[in-house]
C-alpha cells in the first residue's frame, strides 16, 4: 500500500509509475479528497479551539464568584448566577459542539473514501524493471539445459495422461463442471510425490520453516496481501460466514505475522507452505485452456520471505535459484525472465518469472513468479520490526514466489520424460517418493 504522505510528496512519482503499468488509477481523486480531509481537520482545529476558549470563561466566572446579575434582592443572588452560567454553557456547546460534530462527520465519510481508493493503487516499480507494454518486453535473463530431442513427435499430456489412465477428464467435469479433472492412481502419486519432494527441498537444503495454514481465511486477510479490493471477481467467497478461498499461500503467509513487531535479530524469516489454491479463473475456450494448463483449483508449494529492507533484493535472487533448484534436480529445461512494468503483479515492485518447457504443447509454462513486494503488503497488513533495540519501528519487506506450482511441473515431467511406447520415466530425484522408475502404459 502506498502511503498518503507519499503520494502527497510524490505525486508526479506515482503517476509516473502508473504510466508504466499501463494502469488507470484515481490518483486524482485521491489528491482532492486529501486535500479536502485536510481541510476540514483544520475548521475542526479551529473550532475546538474556539470551544475550548469558551469553556476558559466559564470557568473563570465560576472560580471569581462575581455576580453579573442585575437582581438587587440578597436571597435570589445565587439564582441569577447560576441562570447566567448555565447560559454560557449552553451557549458553548450548542452551535460549537453542532458544527464540530458535523464537521467530523464529513472528515469520517471523506476518510474511509480515501482508504478505500488508496488500497486500488499498485506498487511502484522498481528503477531497474525494465520497461514494456506486454509480455514480448520481458527480459531474458539465463536459460538452463536444453530442449530434448525426440525421434518421435511429443504428444501432449492431455493425450499421455488419459492414454496412462493417470488424468480423467471427463470425470471431473461431471464431478464439478469444465476445468476440472481427476487425478487418478499414478497420477495422483505423481503429485503427492512431487509435493513431498519440493517441501523436503525447501525445508532440508535451503532451511525454510514448513506452514500449513487453512485453506480459508477472513477478508482482511485478503486485503493485507493486495487481493482486495482489486481482485474480488476472481476470489470464492463464502458470503455467509465471510470466509474467503486463498488463491495462494501467499495470502495466509502474509497475514500470520499481521500487526506484529519484530524485535532486533528476528528476521529474515522464511516459510515454505503448500496448499490447493482457488481461482475463478475468466477463460475461454482454446489452446491456452486445454488440458490442466489453467484451472479453478490447483495446488502449489510457496516460498515467502519477511526480511528487512536493505537485504530484500539479495533475498529476493536467493529465493529465485531456491525454486531454479526444483527444476534443476528434476533436470527439466527452463528459463528465467524479468517481468516488465506493464507484467507485474498488483502488489510487486520487482517479479522474475520461471518458464518450463513443454514440447508436446511446444510452449514454455510459469511454473514460478518470484516478486519482492517492498513494504507494499507490510503497509496494507502492518508488519514492522525494529532494527535496533529502542529504535522507532520501520515496515518490513515481503518476498514471494512458488516453489513451484502444480499442475504446470506435471505437465512439462509428462511431456519431457514420454518415451515412444507412451509411458513415463520417473526423474531420479523423485523415484525414492514414486518408489518407481517408470509410469507404464495401462
Amino acid at each position: 500500500m502506498l502511503s498518503l504522505q507519499f503520494i502527497r510528496q510524490n505525486p508526479e512519482l506515482v503517476l509516473e509509475a502508473l504510466e508504466k503499468r499501463h494502469e488507470s488509477a484515481p490518483l486524482e481523486e485521491i489528491l482532492s479528497l486529501d486535500e479536502q480531509h485536510r481541510r476540514l481537520l483544520q475548521q475542526v482545529e479551529a473550532l475546538q479551539a474556539e470551544h475550548k476558549r469558551t469553556s476558559k470563561k466559564i470557568g473563570a466566572h465560576l472560580a471569581s464568584g462575581d455576580d453579573f446579575s442585575s437582581i438587587s434582592s440578597a436571597e435570589d443572588e445565587g439564582i441569577a448566577r447560576h441562570l447566567e452560567i448555565e447560559y454560557l454553557r449552553q451557549d458553548s456547546r450548542s452551535n460549537v459542539k453542532k458544527q464540530i460534530n458535523f464537521l467530523r462527520a464529513e472528515a469520517d465519510t471523506l476518510w474511509e473514501r480515501l482508504q478505500n481508493l488508496l488500497l486500488e493503487l499498485p506498487n511502484i516499480p522498481s528503477p531497474d524493471v525494465p520497461y514494456g507494454r506486454s509480455n514480448d518486453d520481458n527480459k531474458l535473463v539465463r536459460s538452463w539445459g536444453e530442449p530434448r530431442q525426440f525421434s518421435f513427435p511429443p504428444r501432449p499430456h492431455w493425450e499421455l495422461g488419459e492414454t496412462l489412465g493417470i488424468i480423467d477428464f471427463q470425470r471431473g467435469v461431471k464431478l464439478s463442471g469444465t476445468r476440472f479433472y481427476v487425478l487418478k492412481g499414478m497420477g495422483a502419486l505423481l503429485q503427492r510425490a512431487l509435493i513431498s519432494f519440493m517441501l523436503d527441498l525447501h525445508t532440508r537444503e535451503h532451511g525454510y520453516t514448513e506452514i500449513y495454514p487453512p485453506y480459508m481465511v477472513k477478508g482482511e486477510c485478503m486485503v493485507g496481501s493486495g487481493n482486495l479490493p482489486k481482485f474480488a471477481d476472481n476470489l470464492y467467497h463464502d458470503a455467509e460466514e465471510d470466509f474467503w478461498l486463498i488463491p495462494t499461500a501467499e495470502v495466509p503467509l502474509t497475514n500470520l505475522h499481521r500487526e506484529e513487531i519484530f524485535e532486533p535479530g528476528l528476521l529474515p524469516l522464511h516459510y515454505v507452505a503448500y496448499t490447493a489454491c482457488f481461482r475463478r479463473e475468466k477463460m475461454a475456450a482454446g489452446r491456452d485452456t486445454r488440458g490442466i494448463k489453467r484451472g479453478h483449483q490447483f495446488d502449489k508449494v510457496e516460498l515467502y520471505k519477511v526480511v528487512e529492507p536493505d537485504t530484500s533484493d539479495e533475498e529476493l535472487e536467493r529465493l529465485v535459484k531456491d525454486a531454479e533448484e526444483v527444476c534443476q534436480k528434476l533436470e527439466i529445461p527452463y528459463r528465467v525472465v524479468q517481468l516488465c512494468t506493464a507484467e507485474l503483479g498488483f502488489a510487486s515492485q520487482k517479479t522474475f518469472d520461471i518458464e518450463i518447457w513443454a514440447p508436446g504443447c511446444r510452449e514454455w509454462l510459469e511454473v514460478s513468479s518470484c516478486s519482492n513486494c517492498g513494504d507494499f503488503q507490510a503497509k496494507r497488513a502492518n508488519i514492522r520490526y525494529r532494527p535496533k533495540a529502542g529504535a522507532k519501528s520501520q515496515f518490513a519487506h515481503t518476498i514471494n514466489g512458488s516453489g513451484v506450482a502444480l499442475p504446470r511441473l506435471i505437465i512439462a515431467l509428462l511431456e519431457n520424460y514420454q518415451q515412444s511406447d507412451g509411458s513415463i520415466v520417473i526423474p531420479d530425484a523423485l523415484r525414492p517418493y514414486m518408489g518407481s522408475k517408470l509410469i507404464p502404459q495401462s
